[in-house]
């Protein structure tokens, strides 16, 4: 029977682990925190959102464009809500997202448990992984305890995101010393670090928008949804989304801006006709407070101070240029992103090992047969919304039936052939 070593217990590992010996492996999976699944606990805000029926190319990133779709397309969220109800997990449908129907992430991990018991899976924690030695004969992986041997090893540390889940960072050093390059790993899915002093002042507003990011005069990402400002900067799902660009562009040390739009559904000229036609509705409303229940008062107050309008100023005597430029405030209120939140408050990670030295059928590595990758650790990041789970089992799956499979690996083939 093929021995295969799965290192790192996380969503791909576990279902790397399950597929492999289902596949009739014997397989042993090697986690180095105390327990396998910390990560899925905290997933969906403790409900795990574990796949999204809205899936499209989009809502994958990397270097590699097209790898992350040609792994999804041949295990997709239809497939993911299958297998988990094959475990027991039965799920439910908000507006695409997809959960369990006891909305606990910890059903999710129980039932992968007790698959992963079913299967004879040999579990062993506490275990940390220092090298990965091929030889003629498979791998010896060495640890801080005795040495594991095995026929394959699928490699799915995770990523350095949320680390106190057991996201060290640890298996980019393994992949490296086998010859793998790996892209810089930046924080992503993350709240933004602003330069601007005010934020203090507005912390704690919530509010419907768009943000965008931008770069040497160009728009590079955007999203819109709840805004969420801190007192450091901005956060918020459309935030998470477009982080990872922020990530990449001050990696480069490049000038990076951020773009509040607070009324995204007007145009800045029907922002400035509704704003004037407000003002001769109510002509006696003082400048304080001719804003008041059209935004939030913490904003009203900034921008009426910021475009130097006495707040004891009539609305009706409010001029054009005024309301033109609190229009263009509302509109295109530009902050400059200086940071982003660190790896311990980042859900995910862009960048990892470089998927283009990774076969996309089988997860292989194309320097060492008979290693395999899967999950965070790779160069591929997916946006908010159950998609960095959909590609963990995606990849583990596939990575699991590879190492799995009798007989010489993929890449073992191509090399003699």
């Amino acid at each position: 029977m093929r021995t295969v070593a799965v290192i790192g217990g996380g969503a791909s590992g576990m279902m790397a682990a399950v597929t492999a010996a289902a596949g009739g492996a014997h397989v042993i999976l090697l986690e180095h925190k105390d327990r396998i699944g910390k990560k899925i606990l905290s997933t969906g805000n403790g409900r795990c959102n574990f796949t999204n029926i809205y899936q499209e190319p989009i809502c994958y990133h990397s270097e590699n464009p097209l790898f992350p779709w040609k792994v999804i397309q041949k295990f997709d969220a239809q497939a993911a809500i299958s297998f988990f109800l094959q475990l027991g997990v039965y799920s439910k449908n908000r507006n695409g997202y997809i959960y369990p129907n006891s909305d606990q992430a910890s059903a999710v991990l129980d039932a992968f448990r007790m698959e992963l018991d079913r299967l004879g899976v040999d579990i062993r924690t506490g275990v940390a992984c220092r090298e990965i030695r091929p030889g003629k004969k498979g791998f010896t992986v060495l640890t801080d305890r005795q040495p594991v041997r095995a026929d394959k090893v699928i490699l799915c540390t995770g990523s350095k995101a949320a680390p106190v889940t057991g996201s060290d960072g640890s298996g980019y050093d393994l992949a490296k010393n086998l010859g793998h390059r790996i892209l810089p790993v930046l924080p992503a899915l993350t709240a933004l670090q602003c330069e601007e002093k005010f934020f203090k002042s507005i912390a704690g507003v919530r509010v419907n928008g768009t943000v965008s990011i931008w770069s040497d005069g160009a728009c590079i990402a955007k999203d819109t949804g709840e805004l969420q400002i801190t007192d450091y900067g901005i956060s918020g799902i459309p935030v998470f989304q477009v982080s990872r660009y922020a990530s990449k562009l001050l990696y480069a040390k490049k000038e990076v801006e951020a773009v509040l739009d607070f009324m995204p559904d007007f145009t800045e000229e029907q922002m400035y006709a509704f704003l004037r036609t407000r003002a001769n509705t109510r002509p006696e409303k003082s400048a304080e407070m001719f804003l008041i229940g059209l935004f939030h008062k913490k904003l009203c107050d900034l921008w009426i101070r910021l475009v130097k309008i006495p707040r004891q100023k009539t609305s009706g005597d409010l001029t054009d240029d005024e309301i033109r430029r609190l229009s263009h405030m509302i509109k295109e209120f530009r902050v400059r992103i200086i940071g982003t939140n660190s790896y311990d408050k980042a859900q995910v990670c862009c960048g990892g090992v470089d998927t283009r030295e990774i076969d996309q059928a089988t997860l292989e590595s194309v320097y060492v047969p008979g290693l395999y990758f899967a999950g965070e650790l790779l160069d591929v990041d997916g946006m908010c919304g159950g998609y960095n789970l959909t590609f963990a089992w995606a990849s583990g799956y596939a990575a699991g039936m590879a190492a799995a499979a009798e007989g010489q690996s993929q890449l073992s083939k191509k090399r003699q052939n």
